[in-house]
């Protein structure tokens, strides 16, 4: 074997070698806990729990003030049940029926509890917290502008042959109910936040 191949082989190993130690450093770190990087599943997890906080939160506030406008304290839930009951849900006094209709919220509210958990966690991690607040009550304003009348003011009425959700949710309680829940979630996902000394981040988080 003459120098010149002796010398391609060689750096044709070391290039190999390299490649086989960096792909073992690679699983190292892909492997390793706590994760070094952004904790996707963990942020998940929190916005869930953290929506349904948020959820309970603006449905008991509801609850607590529905009297006061001469409206049952669960009026909201039997509202939102025309959407799969259609006008009979008005009249509900089944309470399995609106204990169903009660964890429906509160799994809407994890689902939607994720979208502004991992917004403000990966977009406004560092931000301060009014920042945070007026994301999260952009974000609460939109999903009452979307949800209302951009879905269900056509959908409903398209399935079921009417518009009550629209029509018996005054655009006040709608608002108030999402900005409720926003705001539930956005004064409490700093807690969450994952480090990889296992505390949360709300130490770091930047208030303002």
């Amino acid at each position: 074997m003459d120098a010149k191949t002796r010398t391609h082989q060689i750096r044709q190993h070391r290039e190999a070698i390299r490649t086989l130690e960096a792909q073992e450093v690679a699983e190292k770190h892909a492997t390793a806990w706590p994760p070094h990087n952004y904790y996707l599943l963990w942020h998940v997890v929190v916005g869930m729990t953290l929506g349904a906080l948020g959820a309970s939160v603006s449905l008991l506030a509801n609850g607590l003030a529905a009297p006061l406008f001469g409206k049952r304290a669960l009026e909201l839930i039997r509202v939102y049940l025309t959407f799969p009951m259609g006008a009979r849900a008005l009249e509900l006094d089944d309470g399995s029926v609106l204990f169903v209709g009660c964890v429906l919220y509160l799994v809407t509210g994890a689902l939607y509890g994720t979208l502004i958990h991992l917004v403000l966690s990966t977009r406004f991690a560092d931000a301060p917290l009014g920042k945070r607040f007026a994301v999260a009550t952009a974000i609460g304003l939109g999903l009452w502008v979307v949800n209302f009348y951009l879905v269900l003011s056509w959908l409903q009425p398209l399935l079921l042959g009417g518009n009550w959700i629209v029509r018996l949710v005054p655009p006040w309680v709608g608002a108030l109910t999402h900005l409720t829940f926003a705001w539930t979630v956005a004064a409490a996902e700093g807690w969450g936040r994952f480090e990889p000394n296992g505390r949360a981040s709300s130490s770091k988080t930047t208030t303002g």
